[in-house]
């Protein structure tokens, strides 16, 4: 999901998932140190003329057993209602700084002095995420020195403990199947690789976006349901064997492919933090309540497991998204929220589950 709520689908029509995986996928069925234990979390969009107020919003929060949040952008009056909450927090900045978050070190004080500072320590943040789904493109190189630059308004404010990322979509990716093969694209690896190293360098895990959805969505078909909902009777059929592992579901494939293709970049054992991940009650191929409550129930009780890249390495995982929101595109684009606006459930989500998935 695009910084603020608009999603970027790739001219293909592939959506999240880039072609090569589908290809694959095709193919096969046609022959965090950082993160706790179960960790979950909700992105809070904000795309909606309806929605209520942030402090309502949070209380949602801590009633449902939801135990981190991410902004898309900063939001002071979010920041105020989060004080006190002990919600662990990602906090983004806007695209369209990156460039003077990345040249201009006096605009990442004052971005930090703004946003950071005045909540350090009543806020528990988590991460501050620097540009959301923007490489490859234009503004891809702007990234790294702008994480530089934050880390270093976050160090000369005081502010201890608070790493700096970013977070990437799969199109990063040039190579996905099978996921031992996952390798950054040509046009991402030149920018990929100096980021991931410098994450590396710090202890701080990369965001990724995964989207299964989108990749059945776009399958004609050809990719399992039950695959991509990681139903547990998805069947041999809907399996992918990659060596001698077995990957019963896309979610797991996905993530083991992004952490193949940072370690062919250099950076062994880098964290990775699902930042976004979903499945839409309405308005698309696949996209219904029932098939929504699967994925992200399924979702909450399996990322304690970890990978099978990563076995028992649970994987910090926030879902898309706390609302359906009115003012973003039509189709599944409103539809991803576990709440409507009115702050009733499209569908219940157990959040409690999280803590002892196995």
């Amino acid at each position: 999901m695009a910084c603020g709520g608009a999603r970027m689908i790739p001219a293909a029509g592939v959506g999240r998932v880039i072609a090569p995986w589908i290809l694959a996928c095709v193919l096969l069925l046609c022959s965090s140190i950082l993160g706790a234990e179960g960790a979950i979390g909700v992105n809070y969009g904000m795309l909606g003329n309806n929605l209520p107020p942030p402090e309502k919003v949070i209380s949602m929060y801590k009633a449902n057993n939801i135990s981190y949040v991410r902004l898309f952008h900063p939001d002071t009056s979010v920041l105020a209602a989060l004080r006190g909450s002990g919600i662990g927090v990602v906090l983004g900045t806007l695209n369209e700084d990156l460039a003077r978050l990345a040249s201009n070190e006096s605009f990442a004080a004052s971005w930090v002095a703004s946003y950071v500072k005045p909540f350090a320590g009543a806020v528990q943040f988590r991460y501050i995420n620097a540009g959301n789904e923007v490489i490859p493109g234009e503004t891809a190189a702007h990234v790294l020195p702008a994480m530089q630059n934050l880390k270093s308004a976050l160090q000369s404010a005081g502010v201890s403990g608070v790493p700096v990322t970013t977070a990437v979509a799969t199109s990063v990716l040039g190579a996905s199947y099978p996921p031992s093969q996952g390798a950054f694209s040509e046009a991402a690896a030149p920018v990929m690789a100096p980021i991931v190293a410098y994450l590396s360098s710090k202890g701080t895990p990369l965001l990724v976006n995964v989207y299964p959805y989108f990749a059945y969505s776009a399958s004609g078909g050809n990719v399992a349901l039950g695959y991509a909902l990681l139903s547990a009777d998805s069947g041999a059929a809907a399996s992918v064997t990659d060596g001698g592992v077995v990957y019963t579901n896309m979610f797991d494939a996905i993530v083991d492919a992004t952490h193949a293709a940072v370690e062919k970049a250099g950076a062994q054992g880098l964290e990775l933090v699902v930042s976004e991940t979903g499945w839409p009650s309405g308005g698309g191929t696949g996209a219904s309540v029932e098939n929504a409550a699967a994925y992200n129930n399924n979702v909450v009780r399996h990322i304690g497991a970890g990978t099978p890249r990563r076995p028992g390495k649970a994987v910090e995982t926030y879902l898309f998204a706390m609302f359906n929101e009115n003012q973003k595109a039509e189709g599944v684009e409103q539809n991803f929220g576990l709440f409507r606006p009115d702050m009733t459930e499209v569908y219940h989500v157990d959040f409690a589950a999280s803590a002892g998935a196995h």
